[in-house]
């Protein structure tokens, strides 16, 4: 039996994944996926269990690099509405694993549950954010989770309740295939002062960040008690070039990808931040963006 058959209408050869990042740039994926449902997901991930293709799950692309030459294996996206779904029942919101962060975070604002407003403007999906445990100097996603279900690489859903997760910065313990959705509880709060909040925040955080037009990604964590992008422009590297890929000028933390840019033009200036912070500074500084 062939990797694709029973799966032709969700299965694509040849994806082009650059059109899924931010970033706009990486060659293709061997096969993409896009199930519309969790049992699809299921069988799709044990055929390539069974046939030892491997698989990765694409979120919305805001923290990922595909490299030049492309991805080999099973890329699966969680665009489908099943995924998507968003409720609310009292004090809590449960929000399928490719739920849009900023539409959960609006819905639990206009439902007056305080929380997720300092995560307004961080793109990404809900599970991508649970992955990365998202969040800013006011908090971050983790410290609302109670309850994640999974599938693993195996074909298996699981459920984590609060007793099995650990979050810290920038990660998070839930390291399975795909979060197909996830429990948050929130407080109650006024939503008009909910919505003062994250109007606030969302002007300082668009404030700093490059252009929206901009193809761009935020490169490396925050060192313990420092800035990465306060260290890159310490360093003078803010505006630096290699082709196409350019070090912000309102955030060097972020790199820019111009329109003669590839990904690997971005491997090499990331390579140059990391070696002239640590030479410059005594920082070795980790990436935050996620490379294929």
């Amino acid at each position: 039996m062939g990797l694709t058959t029973g799966f032709e209408k969700i299965v694509r050869e040849g994806e082009p994944l650059a059109m899924h990042t931010w970033f706009q740039l990486g060659g293709p994926a061997q096969y993409f996926a896009e199930p519309r449902n969790v049992d699809e997901l299921i069988a799709l991930t044990k055929r390539c269990r069974e046939q030892d293709v491997p698989v990765r799950v694409l979120g919305h692309g805001s923290n990922l690099l595909v490299r030049d030459e492309g991805v080999s294996g099973m890329v699966m996206s969680l665009v489908s509405p099943e995924f998507r779904e968003i409720r609310v029942e009292g004090c809590s919101i449960t929000a399928g694993g490719g739920a849009r962060l900023g539409r959960v975070v609006t819905t639990a604002v206009h439902e007056g549950l305080a929380g997720l407003e300092m995560l307004v403007a961080i793109p990404g999906t809900i599970g991508g954010a649970m992955h990365g445990n998202a969040g800013t100097h006011g908090g971050d996603i983790g410290q609302w989770t109670a309850q994640a279900t999974c599938v693993t690489y195996s074909g298996e859903v699981v459920e984590h309740g609060r007793e099995d997760l650990d979050f810290s910065y920038r990660q998070s313990s839930l390291d399975d295939l795909a979060i197909i959705s996830a429990k948050l509880q929130l407080e109650e709060d006024d939503p008009r002062e909910l919505a003062r909040r994250l109007q606030k925040q969302w002007i300082v955080r668009k404030a700093s960040q490059p252009m929206g037009h901009q193809c761009a990604g935020c490169v490396f964590r925050n060192p313990r008690g420092m800035s990465a992008g306060e260290l890159i422009e310490e360093a003078g590297l803010k505006g630096t070039r290699i082709g196409g890929a350019l070090v912000s000028n309102r955030h060097a933390n972020f790199i820019i990808a111009e329109p003669e840019c590839t990904s690997n033009d971005v491997l090499r200036l990331i390579d140059l931040i990391r070696s002239q912070v640590n030479e410059r500074l005594g920082v070795q500084l980790e990436l935050e963006l996620e490379i294929w």
